[in-house]
């Protein structure tokens, strides 16, 4: 009886277990499932469109490059082969963690120089408004050496985008470049000098962050200037702050030169005296000052120890050894056996000329000189006198550059598949943080979800407030 009950309880437990992980089977592919669904369904993309007034705004989804000019000439001061601007473009999607239906222009070509640019919908003039420039930029296959910053072309009557090269005028340049260990990112602006015409690049100084992640990970990354008519100036790297600064304060070289100069003409006299100490000139060398000693002596406490082989070498012609049968003296040489450790040497406490160790001498000096004294002749280091500096001016606003009426890139890379996507320009921060979650925000949510080791993870998607 006690048999046939355990037999039965037996078959119940395991008819119990059976069922709990079939439907632990069900839940976990009904998990899978629902998990699927909310991917799928987050991950419906629609073109980002402008929420306020915008210069320019481009996605690329509609696969084409209307819109768009490619660079028809040569890049000056280039070898023959590689002058033309034929490196190649496309507009595709991204090789990974792709959002279906957002496409991007993608550079296709290495060591190519590439050159495309398209036109504002109006000029951007730089008044009472700030300058907001945003765009992506993802490194598909990591960078070795080449740019992905783009230029804003200035307004001019002969600008023709069929045409344009590096030598073509531009307002501002800003985006990342690479090469070698050396990781940039640009904000540079061409400053127009008030008093006599010329141009002058100034470059911002440099980000606080390491950018090393930003161009190696493989990852869509937002980078955005701000450019305010106070003349501040502010980036950011997927719209966390790297840089910020004044265009008055903050550029290499000054939008300002120095009110004064060193005088050219102005030269040293023959007797300016600008040693600080000088030796004593009433200092004598002592008469016990031996300047001959050596500096080291051998050791008067050590002595050769008894039973030292004096008349035998350390190493002794190997007897073992034979010359090779294929040796040429007259080619190799006359021939020696090779060099072996003296076998006497192996119970004496040494072989060869016996030398006591060295030791630092007590009575060396060394070369006498006389002690230094402060100069009574010091008359400082010379500086040439200032004058008045004649190319001297003074610009408050350099906010007011060039107005720019096009957006190019002008680029030479030794890696391809650098992708660009989303560029906007405008006037208002909160349009450029709106186009921002419509495209990269996506982006990023789609990348986080396909993270390897994240299970099932499909963040919430919000718009920023």
């Amino acid at each position: 009886m006690k048999l046939r009950y355990g037999k039965r309880w037996t078959c119940l437990l395991l008819l119990c277990l059976a069922t709990v992980i079939f439907a632990q089977e069900d839940e976990e592919e009904a998990l899978v499932e629902d998990s699927s669904e909310a991917e799928e369904e987050m991950i419906t993309y629609k073109t980002p469109v402008p929420t306020g007034d915008v210069y320019f705004a481009e996605t690329f989804d509609k696969g084409t490059l209307d819109g768009w000019q490619l660079s028809k000439t040569m890049k000056e001061d280039a070898e023959d082969d590689i002058a033309k601007y034929d490196g190649k473009w496309e507009v595709e999607p991204l090789k990974e963690n792709k959002v279906p239906g957002d496409m991007g222009l993608v550079l296709k070509s290495r060591a190519k120089h590439h050159a495309i640019a398209a036109w504002l919908k109006k000029p951007f003039i730089f008044q009472d408004k700030p300058l907001i420039v945003q765009y992506e930029v993802n490194f598909q296959n990591g960078i070795d050496c080449g740019g992905a910053y783009i230029k804003l072309l200035s307004a001019a009557d002969n600008l023709d985008l069929e045409q344009f090269n590096d030598r073509t005028p531009y307002s501002i340049m800003f985006g990342p470049d690479k090469c070698g260990e050396d990781y940039k990112l640009h904000f540079i602006f061409r400053h127009k000098n008030p008093k006599n015409g010329d141009i002058e690049e100034k470059h911002a100084k440099r980000p606080d962050v390491d950018l090393k992640k930003f161009y190696t990970d493989r990852k869509t990354h937002l980078f955005t200037l701000v450019l305010s008519p106070d003349n501040s100036y502010e980036v950011f790297i997927d719209q966390s702050s790297v840089s910020k600064g004044s265009l008055l304060s903050d550029v290499v070289p000054p939008v300002n030169p120095p009110k004064e100069i060193d005088d050219p003409n102005d030269e040293k006299p023959e007797d300016w005296d600008e040693r600080a100490r000088i030796p004593d000139p009433e200092a004598a060398k002592p008469d016990d000052w031996d300047e001959e000693a050596p500096a080291k002596i051998p050791d008067p406490e050590v002595f050769k120890p008894e039973g030292w082989l004096d008349d035998e070498p350390e190493l002794v012609p190997d007897p073992k050894a034979k010359k090779p049968e294929d040796w040429d003296e007259e080619m190799d040489g006359e021939w020696e056996a090779p060099q072996v450790p003296n076998p006497v040497c192996e119970t004496a406490p040494g072989c060869g000329e016996w030398k006591p160790p060295m030791i630092n001498n007590p009575v060396y000096k060394g070369k006498w000189k006389a002690p230094l004294i402060d100069n009574p002749n010091y008359q400082g280091i010379w500086t040439p006198r200032k004058i008045p500096n004649p190319d001297y001016f003074e610009d408050l606003h350099p906010f007011r550059m060039t107005t720019f009426n096009a957006v190019g890139l002008e680029l030479w890379s030794m890696t391809s598949d650098i992708y660009f996507d989303n560029f906007v320009i405008t006037e208002d921060k909160e349009v450029a943080d709106r186009w921002a979650s419509d495209g990269w925000g996506l982006k990023r949510l789609v990348a986080s979800a396909n993270e390897v080791g994240v299970p099932y993870r499909v963040p919430e998607y919000r718009m920023p407030v």
